[in-house]
């Protein structure tokens, strides 16, 4: 399987089950339409009347020297790896404090309650360490995010399962990473200095203009917040030297024209950033269809902006436009992306497993609890995530940006589909979009 786009003046051609990237002239690009590695004269016969025969006959024996390499037309992965009968515990995200002090306009979480107000204890938080340790196998690595809500309203308890972590990786040679993602309304500077010395990496979010920011982001009553939070990230940032963290935004109907964000967040001192597009269902703020042609548009914007900012030696780092294409991760991973339900869980406050943070008050998939492990009722959910991988899902299989996404998000296609293993459409046209700006970014970066 082949994919070909034009971006900019630039003609590209991924290699889908190879991962090969090319960027080739007009000519090749035009010949891809038909050849398919035996067709020769016919590919010959039907553009010798636009171009002459011999060029035609060269490009056709450098797309055969593809072939011979294994970077164009390669087989089709259609072998599943073996994955272990039971997973691996890599990850568990916290949800620390089911209670937030914002109010956002597209927050899946109930207003950071999911489902009902509450906030984790440490005894339930030194009993997830437990857990992930033992159910982690012999991996040495393992990872815990602090989320909510907003996790800094329980603070006590962040700081006692980081105490307990240290204390458990001595113990038993694991090593933890630590990350906190927050509304930045209680970043102070006595609570931004412990996270630093306890080696926190931090995942802050904020939507960009401040006219944005405050329209989606307001407090309790109603005011913008966009004013404490950034000086907040700023201080947090610079005493950090500009690493150990992301800075993370949202964009909705309302701000279609996101590049001016994404500027908007760099000028104010943030190199390390993501803008996602929101997920919702039923909302006069969620993305349809429709939005697609002004998506597409933007996005093209937003890569020229990013290569621009390159050129002039003020490059940042845009999440999705990370895209390896020498040294991607391997087919197991390609093929069944996160892990959620299987390799990760979301522990809620009160030490119920779900699969992942999004899935939390969804009680069709509570899995059990950190004291008693996967429950007998839910066993087969594990399995079940571990097996939604892109082969096991029609429309993913034939999709050129398979390897790439995985999939998508299993908790998005459950919100608009009740099924994991059927993506969400208008996510996964965003998505594609997306790594074809990246693709092409990763491509003129090499080659420049």
């Amino acid at each position: 399987m082949i994919h070909k786009f034009k971006q900019g003046d630039d003609f590209i051609l991924l290699d889908v089950e190879s991962g090969a990237v090319h960027l080739v002239d007009e000519l090749t690009f035009e010949i891809l339409d038909d050849f398919d590695g035996i067709n020769d004269a016919q590919v010959v016969d039907k553009l010798k009347s636009k171009y002459p025969a011999e060029e035609i006959s060269e490009v056709l024996d450098e797309l055969h020297q593809l072939i011979d390499a294994g970077e164009l037309f390669a087989p089709e992965i259609d072998e599943v790896p073996t994955f272990a009968s039971r997973g691996v515990v890599k990850s568990l995200c916290l949800m620390v404090a089911q209670d937030c002090n914002l109010r956002c306009k597209y927050c899946f979480g109930d207003a950071g309650t999911f489902g009902h107000r509450a906030v984790m204890s440490e005894t339930v938080g030194r009993a997830a360490v437990d857990f992930i340790i033992k159910n982690s196998g012999i991996r040495k690595h393992c990872e815990i995010d602090f989320f909510g809500g907003e996790p800094l309203l329980n603070f006590r308890t962040v700081k006692a399962v980081t105490e307990y972590v240290r204390q458990r990786e001595r113990d038993t040679g694991k090593i933890f990473k630590l990350t906190l993602t927050t509304n930045g309304m209680l970043l102070d500077e006595k609570i931004s200095a412990w996270l630093d010395d306890n080696n926190i990496s931090l995942v802050l979010s904020l939507d960009g203009r401040r006219e944005v920011h405050d329209a989606m982001r307001p407090d309790i009553g109603g005011r913008g917040s966009y004013d404490r939070v950034l000086k907040n990230f700023q201080r947090v940032v610079k005493a950090r030297g500009g690493e150990n963290y992301y800075l993370r935004g949202t964009y909705t109907k309302r701000n279609l024209d996101f590049t001016a964000d994404v500027e908007n967040i760099c000028d104010a001192g943030f190199d390390i950033v993501s803008v996602e597009p929101v997920v919702l269902k039923d909302s006069p703020l969620a993305l349809t269809v429709d939005d697609l042609p002004r998506i597409r548009d933007e996005y093209d914007r937003l890569t020229e902006f990013y290569l621009e900012r390159h050129r002039n030696g003020r490059g940042f780092n845009f999440f999705h436009f990370n895209v390896d294409l020498s040294n991607g991760p391997c087919v197991a991973k390609r093929l069944s992306g996160c892990g959620a339900g299987h390799e990760y869980f979301a522990v809620a406050e009160n030490g119920d497993l779900y699969p992942c943070h999004q899935f939390v008050g969804r009680e069709r998939y509570k899995l059990g609890n950190i004291f008693d492990g996967v429950s007998e009722s839910a066993r087969h959910w594990p399995k079940y995530f571990r097996e939604s991988h892109v082969l096991n899902k029609p429309k993913c299989r034939s999709c050129w940006a398979k390897f790439f996404c995985s999939g998508g998000c299993h908790a998005n296609a459950d919100l608009f589909h009740g099924d994991i293993r059927q993506p969400y459409e208008v996510g996964c046209e965003i998505q594609k979009k997306r790594l074809e700006c990246a693709i092409y970014v990763q491509a003129k970066l090499l080659t420049e």
